[in-house]
């Protein structure tokens, strides 16, 4: 009787509270009660209106840079340089000054704490490569993935912004996410003050913070068009409730309808229930492949040759010059009168080498085609003086050599050596030398010299180089975050607790082992340090595991 009661009373006071501000407020009012224990809906009052959500904006700027730090992306001790855009940001301010330098962990705290927009936005400038405007596109892309659907970004700060829009329930949302994925960084939102390295500031939220029993955040929003805005956060016992409300009247009004809400959620909450945590959010990671490419070299560039498939030309017409020189018409004479004189060519001796103290002199050997003869006396007659019919045929023998009659015998004892050249020594007078027989080829026939076609290079793929975490060096520890009955299970427990931990389990690898007792999910490839670390930080957040020993 008396539960059925509590819940009457219960709907009483929500539907005093959705009769209430439409009465008093400006702006449209919102409100959404959850139970951050289950992410169950306990009251809702037009939470799926878009509406301006002031400084409740800070609550997402605040969840990128919390995330950046755990993945190892900067450290809290990083200095921020200040940009004259973010100095000059309207109140509520830090005091900032363009071209300061300030730590990460200030800008937080007062962004937290105070609410400040130049400390918002140097958080956006700074995680954002010097554009808010990325920063901010990160930031709806990031409550794509936690799930909260009407929501857009436009700044960092929340001030009033065309397309710049939220509700009470994707708030909410954030609210509980910003509880469950950091609890680390979570009592910031808590403190009555805080040291923002340029200033002490005060909590904006801390009337509430000291009114109401439980409450530990979450952040407070105002600007004209918005109302007065807050999403708060309260424990009792077992339940915690989460809740915000849009549109406020003033300080105190927002005030009393949160602390109605939050009675009311818990007393509708059950006192025991299941707690169901947020699953990691659903990130677009980008992977990279580095492909590497072989470049060529820049050359200077030269005339591109003619190509080379020779099949056949016409025969060049007589030169008029009586130079020497070779023409294809004094080969072709040539060759053909060696084709009518068929005995063999015999060469004029050269000089012999001095004699060898032995008394033996080394033989002589001379040996040459026909074809090599031919060409060289053609080289060495003049050209043909009409159409190429007188080609050469003879040529003046070189004048003697006197030779003492040793040299005569040694060279008369070499001819009768079996194998060796035959080679004339002393003729009696000038003779005619007798080209050798050589094939000639028939008039008009086609001469085929060459195919010189550069052939084509072949064409090089792009080489893909992928990055692969070694196991040696010591990384040869794992965690083990427990045993499940399938490998789908097994590898999204290993895919939730990567994002998690991604600081410490970037760089491990996921491996689902096939048991006799089900699939095991484990990280390796890790060191020991960071094999200890992962798995008191998943133990922190309610994760079971077991460090892997080599």
């Amino acid at each position: 009787m008396s539960r059925i009661s509590t819940g009457v009373r219960a709907g009483l006071v929500f539907l005093m509270l959705a009769l209430l501000p439409a009465s008093v407020s400006a702006a449209p009012f919102a409100a959404f009660v959850m139970d951050a224990r289950t992410g169950q809906e306990l009251h809702a009052q037009n939470a799926d209106t878009r509406l301006h959500p002031a400084s409740l904006t800070k609550m997402m700027t605040l969840y990128l840079a919390f995330t950046a730090i755990e993945r190892g992306q900067i450290r809290l001790d990083s200095k921020i340089p200040i940009s004259r855009n973010a100095a000059n940001q309207p109140p509520s301010r830090l005091g900032l000054k363009a071209g300061q330098q300030i730590e990460l962990r200030y800008l937080i705290r007062a962004a937290a704490v105070k609410s400040a927009n130049d400390a918002a936005t140097a958080i956006a400038e700074g995680l954002g490569g010097g554009s808010e405007e990325h920063y901010t596109t990160q930031m709806t892309n990031m409550a794509r993935a936690l799930g909260m659907r009407n929501t857009q970004f436009r700044n960092a700060h929340g001030l009033t912004q065309n397309g710049h829009y939220s509700t009470a329930r994707d708030m909410t949302t954030l609210g509980r996410r910003l509880f469950y994925d950091f609890p680390q960084y979570y009592n910031l939102f808590s403190r009555r003050s805080a040291d923002a390295g340029i200033a002490n500031v005060s909590n904006t939220n801390r009337r509430f913070l000291d009114s109401y029993q439980g409450a530990d955040g979450i952040k407070t929003g105002y600007t004209r068009a918005a109302g007065f805005n807050l999403t708060a956060s309260a424990q009792r016992g077992q339940k915690r409730i989460i809740a915000t409300v849009m549109g406020g009247t003033s300080t105190a009004h927002r005030n009393q309808v949160m602390a109605q809400l939050l009675d009311a959620g818990f007393n509708r909450a059950p006192t025991r229930a299941r707690e169901v945590r947020p699953a990691p959010p659903q990130y677009m990671v980008e992977q990279r492949v580095r492909r590497s490419t072989e470049v060529a070299r820049s050359e200077p560039r030269q005339p591109a040759p003619a190509p080379f498939t020779i099949a056949s030309s016409s025969r060049p017409a007589a030169r008029a010059s009586t130079a020497p020189g070779v023409t294809p018409a004094a080969v072709s004479n040539a060759l053909r009168a060696a084709d009518d004189n068929r005995p063999a060519a015999v060469m004029q001796a050269s000089a012999r080498p001095a004699r060898k103290p032995d008394g033996h002199a080394p033989a002589v050997v001379a040996t040459k085609s026909p074809t090599d003869i031919a060409v060289e006396m053609a080289i060495a007659a003049p050209p043909s003086r009409e159409d190429g019919a007188q080609g050469l045929s003879s040529s003046a023998r070189p004048a003697r050599k006197s030779r003492s009659a040793d040299e005569v015998s040694s060279l008369s004892d070499s001819l009768r050596t079996p194998g060796a050249a035959f080679i004339q020594t002393t003729p009696p007078q000038p003779e005619t030398v007798s080209l050798a027989a050589a094939p000639v080829a028939a008039p008009g026939e086609t001469i085929i010299l060459a195919s010189m076609t550069p052939s084509q290079p072949e064409e090089r793929m792009p080489a893909e180089v992928v990055s692969r975490i070694s196991s040696s060096g010591g990384k040869n520890w794992g965690v083990n975050v427990g045993l499940y009955r399938s490998q789908g299970e097994a590898e999204q427990v290993l895919l939730r607790a990567a994002l998690q931990e991604s600081a410490t389990l970037n760089d491990a690898l996921r491996r689902v082992a096939n048991t006799n007792r089900g699939f095991e999910a484990n990280f390796v490839g890790l060191t020991r340090g960071d094999a200890e670390l992962a798995c008191s930080k998943l133990t922190a957040r309610q994760v079971s595991c077991d460090v892997l020993h080599p």
